[in-house]
Formats: structure tokens, C-alpha cells, sequence
């Protein structure tokens, strides 16, 4: 799962949210939601004893219930329970509160903003742009980050027309991109990089995103042209995109004599009001 996460805002509480780019929705706090809709002082406690009510009443509502690490106060991450907005609209009818109403407004909100990205992808892009900007990248890597997605999206669209299945099929492939240009998989680019649940593109520099957007355009074309009809086959070509991108990484470390795939994160740049190039 790719992940982007959100804070959305309702009666000036947050309400921890995320993006879920496999699943294509997102999903909601549903402490958070609680705290809001009733004002209870202990929320945790509130959805402990209605999760009781809804297992009794035998309500799919609970049985759907899922898990996704949310960062906390603390700011570390912790498994949280979430819903979507679909069953968030089924929550706020067991929870009696005279905020329901806006609270329905606010999601219908939410996922209008979700279909005006879809009809026009331009929008979604201003407000990635505007949520960078307030992060405190620099417009040239925002533009170079930007471009990466629109990448992406497009190496995953190949990805779906040749049946590769999203989830640890789309991971496993991502992977085998990663190894082959930047020599290491991406848990071990995290680890380099001393991330945790942080995007790893979101801390790359200009021109590690340039490398890896080669190795993903490239492992795109060369699917077009191949048309794998395997998962086997897909991974081959995957390979080769990333490997095409290695090969001219190294080139580029033998001219200069640094290494491309460096230590550096985005704290790194940005509490030194440095760019990430």
C-alpha cells in the first residue's frame, strides 16, 4: 500500500486520515471521529464499549474494522482502528450526537475534492504543491516530485493492463525496479536514509527522483512494447527498466565521484533551509 497521509480538520479538531492509493480511498480515525461527534473525554473507551454493542447486534460494521498505523500525539506511529467513508456514515448512526449533520457535510466534502482530482488531476496536483511548499521544499524539487508521480501513474496503469495485481504484487515489482537502479531494495533505501514510515521519494534528492522516475518510464516502455502476460514477465522487464537507470547512475558516480544514493533525508535539508538537489 501506497500511503499519503492527511490531516483534515472538523470543528477545529484533527481528525487523522489517510489515503489509500491501492484501495483508492481513505480512511478515517475512528477515535478521532468519536471524540468529535460526542466530546467524550475518553474516546478510546467510548469505541471500546460501542465495538461491544455492534458485536452483539451481530453488525458487519465491526467485522470490517481494520487496522493502519496513525502517527499520535507522540509522533510515533501506532496501530489505529479506521474506516472508510462508507462506514463512517454507518458509525455516526449508532452514535446519537447533534453534530452528525456537518460531519456528514465535511465527508461529502472530502470526497468531493477526490472527484474533482479524478475529473481534473491538475487540482490534486495544486494542493500537493501547496502542502510541499508549507513542508518547506523548494519549487524546483516540488516540480521534480510532482513529475514522479505523474510517472508513477503511468508505470501503474501498465502495471494494471497487463493483470499485475495491486498490493505485494505492485511491491514486489516496485522493489525489483528499485534493487536493480539504486542497488538496494527499498526497505534497505529506507533504512539508509534512517526512515521509518516516511515516503521514500518524499526524501530523495533532484537527482535520485530523476533516476528512479528513468528506471520507472523505462520499465513502462519497455511493457509496452514486450506486453508481458505474466507476473514472471512483468518482474524480467522490471529488472531491465531499473538495470537501464543503474547503469547510468553509476556512469554518473565514476564522472563525479559521489555516490548518488545518499544518507541524506528531507529533515536533513530542510532544518538546514537546504534544497533537496
Amino acid at each position: 500500500m501506497t500511503k499519503e497521509t492527511a490531516i483534515k480538520l472538523f470543528e477545529q479538531k484533527q481528525i487523522r486520515s489517510l489515503w489509500s492509493e491501492e484501495d483508492e480511498k481513505w480512511y478515517f480515525s475512528i477515535v478521532d471521529v468519536i471524540q468529535v461527534l460526542t466530546e467524550s473525554t475518553i474516546p478510546k473507551r467510548y469505541w471500546t464499549d460501542l465495538k461491544k454493542k455492534l458485536r452483539l447486534e451481530g453488525s458487519q460494521l465491526y467485522d470490517n474494522i481494520v487496522q493502519l498505523k496513525l502517527q499520535s500525539t507522540d509522533g510515533k506511529f501506532y496501530k489505529t482502528d479506521v474506516a472508510d467513508t462508507e462506514q463512517l456514515f454507518r458509525l455516526i448512526q449508532s452514535v446519537p450526537s447533534k453534530k452528525a449533520e456537518p460531519f456528514k457535510l465535511w465527508l461529502a466534502q472530502v470526497g468531493r475534492e477526490r472527484i474533482d482530482e479524478i475529473e481534473d488531476p491538475e487540482l490534486g496536483f495544486d494542493r500537493l504543491m501547496e502542502t510541499y511548499l508549507k513542508k518547506g521544499y523548494s519549487k524546483s524539487w516540488i516540480n521534480q516530485r510532482l513529475k514522479s508521480i505523474e510517472v508513477r501513474k503511468e508505470l501503474t496503469d501498465e502495471w494494471d493492463n497487463r493483470g499485475v495485481q495491486k498490493g505485494q504484487e505492485y511491491a514486489i515489482l516496485t522493489d525489483e525496479i528499485t534493487k536493480a537502479w539504486s542497488g538496494l531494495s527499498v526497505k534497505q533505501y529506507k533504512n539508509h536514509k534512517g526512515l521509518k514510515k516516511e515516503n521514500l521519494r518524499d526524501n530523495m534528492s533532484n537527482l535520485e527522483l530523476v533516476l528512479n522516475m528513468l528506471a520507472e518510464a523505462t520499465t513502462t516502455e519497455i511493457s509496452k512494447e514486450k506486453k508481458p502476460k505474466t507476473f514472471t514477465e512483468n518482474k524480467k522487464i522490471a529488472k531491465q527498466g531499473g538495470t537501464i537507470a543503474g547503469n547510468t547512475r553509476k556512469e554518473i558516480e565514476e564522472k563525479t565521484g559521489k555516490k548518488v544514493v545518499n544518507k541524506l533525508n528531507a529533515s536533513d535539508y530542510l532544518d538546514n533551509k537546504k534544497e533537496l538537489e
